[in-house]
């Protein structure tokens, strides 16, 4: 310290270190905080009262409205009978697998209790959701939108909206998830859903009485996020009279093509910019089922303010077979040149430049375990420990309920001939900061989709048949678009790449809430050498403890 004539005492450095104290909590990212009281309703999204899951009285719930860093803080009281987790779809929770919201990293919420979940959207953009985990609650509702916005000093690659819409897309049933539930307890698959929704409604063409869910202003452009939230199949979602420039998929800033239609599977969220360049008048979104052979639509009204006139009833049709699908994969690109939630441009990271130092083929199927119908992964069908995954884990007692690797990272040579599954908590150990190739093969004759919580991921292929090494030539190894999400057509396979850099227990599920229930799910744990803070944080103290940790001593916590 330089010498200003006389002596510095520590009592005299006081007012500073205040100073610096002040300016360091200022310094710290904006909280959020969020009060929901979760419970039963009556609504009659199909026209017939059923029973729905309500936060805070809303059907979808609140749209959540953050920015990159923010601190959520949601404190989620649980006036339903059975136990409750909500898990934030797309949001990474880096260092911080403690919140989210699945039965392998945390104790539910039981009935009449509140639990506060804590957590940052780190260094994230772009459009997400959130939805219960927990008994098939996702089929009576219960999820809703889930945004981050881009700090105001990064620049984004499109001029500011006239304003930002969430819609939430997906097909739906009328029976009671209980119902539901039961029934995939008997051992028997889902029927054939009853609709689908937009934003908790169906929506019916021609009606004079129906009210729009949106309006624009005439010369005006609108950006709209789309989630498939549905329960079995892939959404096309077409904009009447209007195109859509896509601009923004699950995080990531995307090349701007215009699209008259999309294709959007389960568990994705598209963003795209429309501009009200039309007759002022009403116009539909139009939300219908694809490669099914029946058609279920929702639809629902965009109003021009002051325009005048009704809707044609005239819809647009969405394309036929999924060819025209895996086309419109191939045609997405990142966009290299756009920062997302850094200064830095996308494309600064050279995904295609780093080796691979392991590769993982996953192989989907379907068959029996005495007698009932379960899905598997590599021959096994997930269930759920009894103590969540990540607190066995924490408290050095995995070996009480769970091994590691039941699985390999190649499916048995024998898979479509497997005469029974294994069952059990299927956990796979990722080394941490590994750069890894994980292969999706589906052996079905249905279209599959893909979730892997705590990361974004490139898929950087996705084609019909069998992988073999000598695929990776026709791998896009420059503008892959980074995401959470990827689709794996009937009898084919998707690549994806990803370094596994984020600590935690991290699901990879069917997006399919009957698969992933009746098995096709696992864990990656990814654990740091080093129990150091600086790679994932420690037990927070209002964590819920249940099974065998519930009366243990709390383990040392991570050093610095």
């Amino acid at each position: 310290m330089y010498n200003m004539g006389k002596s510095i005492t520590a009592l005299s450095l006081l007012p500073w270190l205040l100073s610096m104290v002040v300016m360091i909590v200022r310094a710290e990212d904006p909280y959020l905080f969020f009060d929901w009281k979760v419970t039963y309703g009556t609504r009659s999204p199909l026209g017939v009262p059923q029973q729905v899951v309500l936060i805070n009285g809303e059907f979808p719930g609140p749209n959540l409205n953050t920015t990159t860093n923010n601190n959520i803080v949601v404190n989620v009281f649980n006036h339903l009978d059975e136990p409750l987790l909500f898990h934030w779809s797309g949001i990474q929770q880096r260092k911080n697998s403690w919140q989210d919201g699945t039965p392998g990293t945390m104790c539910p919420i039981l009935p009449g209790t509140n639990y506060t979940y804590r957590f940052q959207v780190k260094d994230q953009i772009g459009s997400y959701f959130y939805f219960p985990t927990t008994g098939f609650l996702r089929a009576a509702g219960g999820y809703g939108g889930l945004r981050v916005n881009s700090r105001l000093l990064i620049p984004v690659p499109f001029a500011d909206p006239e304003d930002d819409y969430t819609v939430l897309v997906g097909d739906w049933y009328q029976d009671s998830h209980t119902a539901l539930r039961k029934r995939l307890d008997n051992g028997k698959s889902l029927a054939r859903p009853d609709g689908v929704l937009m934003n908790g409604r169906q929506g019916k063409v021609g009606d004079a009485k129906e009210e729009p869910l949106f309006t624009m202003k005439p010369g005006k452009t609108y950006r709209y996020r789309i989630c498939n939230v549905g329960m079995k199949n892939s959404i096309n979602f077409r904009f009447q009279g209007h195109i859509m420039k896509l601009v923004e998929i699950e995080g990531s800033h995307t090349a701007q093509n215009d699209y008259d239609s999309l294709d959007i599977h389960l568990g994705q969220c598209y963003s795209v910019l429309v501009t009200a360049d039309k007759d002022p008048k009403d116009y539909y979104m139009i939300a219908s089922t694809r490669f099914t052979k029946y058609h279920l639509q929702a639809t629902g009204i965009v109003r021009y303010e002051g325009g005048k006139g009704a809707p044609s009833t005239a819809l647009p049709e969405a394309p036929v077979g999924w060819a025209w699908s895996l086309n419109q994969f191939r045609s997405l690109r990142w966009n290299l040149t756009a920062s997302a939630a850094r200064p830095n441009p996308q494309g600064s990271y050279h995904y295609g430049q780093i080796n691979i130092t392991r590769t993982i083929k996953l192989a989907t199927t379907a068959g029996t375990v005495d007698g009932k119908l379960r899905y598997a992964i590599n021959g096994h069908s997930h269930t759920d420990a009894d103590t969540p995954l990540k607190l066995l884990e924490y408290y050095q007692v995995a070996n009480k309920e769970f091994k590691y690797d039941v699985i390999k990272d190649e499916p048995p040579s024998n898979i479509d001939s497997l005469e029974k599954f294994t069952t059990g908590p299927n956990v796979l150990n990722g080394t941490f900061r590994n750069f890894v190739e994980i292969i999706f093969e589906n052996h079905e004759k249905s279209i599959q989709s893909f979730h892997l919580n705590g990361y974004s991921f490139f898929p950087v292929a996705i084609e019909v048949g069998e992988w073999t090494p000598e695929k990776r030539k026709n791998y896009n190894l420059l503008d892959a678009v980074s995401r959470y999400t990827v689709q794996v057509y009937p009898k084919s396979w998707a690549a994806i790449m990803l370094t596994f850099d984020n600590a935690g227990m991290w699901q990879l599920r069917n997006e399919s809430p009957e698969r992933a229930y009746l098995g096709q799910q696992m864990y990656v744990s990814v654990l740091s050498p080093e129990r150091s803070l600086r790679d994932e944080y420690n037990l927070p103290d209002n964590s819920l403890l249940c099974g065998v940790v519930k009366n243990l001593p709390k383990p040392p916590p991570y050093s610095i």
